[in-house]
């Protein structure tokens, strides 16, 4: 069975995270980042965390896991280095009905795996082979990052503001629009941004969304 990728909005959203380790704080700043409600429990935790809790970032729960502790959770991440723990996670998740339940090292018992990310401003690029080759999907990551450079953040940004100014341009067609918006996709955009010549980018992009509006006019 394939997967279904998608993105999922998990702003204000209760997940709790199992475990205190290196593992576990991965995860946890992963769901810090995405605006999750975070609970954490395990015995012991990372600086990392406590750092986090004394920031209000989450709740920190110094105790052996309950079955309780995934009540009303809606996603859960079992991230101890202890398989029977781990497992107890699982089981409490079945009872409590939460659907979203990842078990670090088992993904026969995930009902979602957590891929290996790129990130560039609006851009994310996610890698996963099915919890299955972890370190593949590692591998994957840094020729990626490699490839997509910090650049993209700069680069993305100019390309959204750039496709609402097109899209509000009342004079032109729909398919004089999208010809516009593919043509700033062309390489030498990128170019500049990479070579930090951005005010030569604006330039140039202000002048081919002008000449499409002299054409437009003269039609």
């Amino acid at each position: 069975m394939r997967p279904y990728a998608m993105m999922v909005n998990l702003e204000q959203k209760h997940c709790v995270v199992v475990g205190g380790g290196q593992v576990a704080e991965r995860k946890i700043a992963s769901l810090l980042a995405a605006g999750a409600a975070v609970s954490v429990v395990s015995p012991s935790c990372t600086e990392a965390m406590r750092e986090w809790e004394q920031a209000g970032k989450l709740t920190l729960r110094l105790r052996p896991f309950v079955p309780d502790d995934v009540a009303d959770a809606v996603l859960v991440i079992a991230a101890t280095s202890d398989p029977a723990v781990n497992l107890a996670v699982y089981e409490a998740c079945r009872q409590a009905g939460c659907q979203w339940i990842n078990v670090v090292d088992r993904p026969d018992l995930c009902s979602f795996t957590v891929p290996s990310v790129v990130e560039r401003g609006d851009v994310t690029v996610a890698i996963s082979t099915g919890g299955n080759n972890p370190g593949l999907a590692k591998k994957l990551r840094r020729q990626l990052e490699a490839w997509i450079g910090p650049e993209y953040e700069d680069y993305t940004l100019f390309l959204g503001k750039m496709r609402r100014r097109v899209l509000a341009l009342d004079e032109l067609r729909p398919a004089d629009k999208r010809a516009i918006l593919a043509e700033l996709l062309d390489d030498r955009f990128l170019h500049w941004t990479r070579s930090g010549e951005s005010e030569r980018r604006d330039r140039e992009a202000a002048a081919l969304v002008a000449g499409w509006l002299e054409r437009q006019e003269k039609a």
